[in-house]
């Protein structure tokens, strides 16, 4: 190309340069460059936590097919208060759950807690070390989400949970079993990239009437008192399993009765109470007909009655005379006036 041609006007306009501010006054806006770093490079802020996050927990939550709006709003639930946790699809009803192993290897997670609905009414609660063991299966009772519950607790989301156990976990084996499995399934792994740095709630697990009760408190910083959260449930265990989702049965609870039977108990103390009152009027009735039969005379009724004067009985040995019969004088006028009319009909048409 032909170099440009300059103008012999005059020479050509230059752009002014920026004044040069002086080393000792910083500007107030530029972040803070590190020793050996130059002049035109951003350092990036280091994170809240140093530490390196170790404890690789990752926990499966998912549930089966036919379970009910409270379930899944349950389950939601729990996994915004563990940000450990990962989801999936509902598992199909046909499948065995020995498939859960296989699934929770393709997700990278070594725990695992799955909702069983059964009849659109039961809800059952696997909690699972995959793919070793053991695991434990719950009965769900009294269900309370945080959208139904609307407590006035709150905390961050994502937040780092303590975890409160009542004494009789440590006094009792199967207990002490299920201890171990709510704390590392429960508790939010040390400097985890979802958790936040700060603990400001706490997962408390509470045996009343052979259950566990999970309730979910905020602590106040001003006086360390609790307000509770949400959500919060009942989990009545049913059996504890040395595999994962099966194999030998490592305690089973007495106390435990099954949904089918309390259901089945309730029928029966209906049935009691209606057959109750059955025999109840069949007695009624039994007695307003006793009522009616004959009392016994008394022979003192007859002590103030006067006997009547007794008539003498005449027999008649002689017919009674016969009364005379008397004519009705009136009926021959009545001939012979008929008869005179019948004349004067024949004259009349004669």
């Amino acid at each position: 190309m032909a170099a440009a041609k300059r103008k012999h006007d005059g020479p050509a306009a230059r752009p002014k340069k920026r004044a040069k501010r002086a080393p000792s006054a910083p500007d107030p806006d530029a972040k803070a460059v590190p020793d050996g770093a130059g002049t035109g490079e951003y350092s990036i802020p280091p994170p809240v936590s140093q530490g390196k996050w170790k404890n690789k927990e990752r926990v499966l939550i998912f549930s089966s097919r036919g379970i009910n709006f409270r379930t899944r709003h349950l389950m939601q639930d729990l996994r915004t208060l563990m940000p450990h946790s990962k989801a999936d699809t509902k598992m199909d009803r046909k499948d065995q759950l020995f498939v859960i192993n296989e699934v929770c290897e393709m997700k990278n997670c070594n725990k695992c807690i799955f909702f069983e609905a059964k009849k659109k009414q039961d809800l059952y609660m696997w909690l699972s070390n995959t793919p070793q063991g053991p695991s434990a299966k719950f009965l769900v009772q009294n269900v309370h989400t945080l959208a139904e519950l609307k407590m006035t607790g709150n905390c961050l989301r994502g937040s780092r949970p303590l975890l409160s156990f009542d004494p009789t976990f440590d006094k009792e084996p199967h207990y002490a079993l299920l201890k171990e499995l709510f704390i590392q399934i429960f508790s939010t792994p040390q400097y985890h990239p979802k958790s936040q740095p700060f603990v400001d709630h706490v997962f408390t697990f509470t045996v009343t009437d052979e259950r566990i009760w999970f309730r979910n408190y905020q602590i106040i910083e001003e006086d360390a008192s609790l307000v509770e959260i949400g959500p919060r449930f009942v989990l009545n265990l049913i059996k504890i399993f040395q595999g994962s989702f099966g194999g030998p049965t490592l305690y089973e609870n007495p106390h435990y009765q099954s949904p089918n039977m309390h259901r089945r108990l309730i029928r029966l103390s209906v049935a009691a109470k209606f057959r109750e009152k059955q025999q109840v009027k069949e007695v009624q009735k039994i007695k307003k007909k006793g009522s009616k039969m004959l009392i016994e005379e008394d022979p003192t009724e007859v002590v103030f009655e006067t006997p009547a004067e007794e008539k003498p009985v005449e027999i008649q040995l002689v017919k009674p005379e016969s009364k005379p019969i008397v004519k009705d004088k009136k009926k021959p006028r009545k001939i012979q006036r008929k008869k005179q009319k019948k004349l004067f009909r024949t004259e009349a048409s004669a």
